[in-house]
């Protein structure tokens, strides 16, 4: 898999190691926690969970497939999905 190509269709994201990672800025400190309920929703449902770490309206996430030791098309996806539902509440 060429991890840069795939990063070209996701511009938020950087890579790190054998992770990708995004801050996400939300308007205020209740959209910020919408916004991970329904990455959890889709996290949930793909069995591909993301580490969150939420700072007030900042969320920082990672994404690797823990179990394979690197990336996987299932981060690029659940990247994918995270960047939609974060333009979809306006960060």
């Amino acid at each position: 898999m060429d991890v840069d190509s795939k990063l070209n269709d996701l511009p938020e994201w950087r890579r790190e190691g054998e992770e990708i990672r995004r801050t996400i800025t939300a308007p205020d400190f209740p959209t910020a926690i919408r916004i991970v309920d329904e990455i959890a929703v889709r996290a949930e449902e793909m069995n591909h969970h993301p580490d969150i770490d939420i700072r007030w309206r900042k969320l920082h996430l990672t994404l690797t497939t823990h179990d394979k030791g690197r990336l996987t098309e299932n981060d690029f996806t659940l990247a994918g999905l995270i960047d939609g539902i974060a333009a979809k509440h306006g960060a």
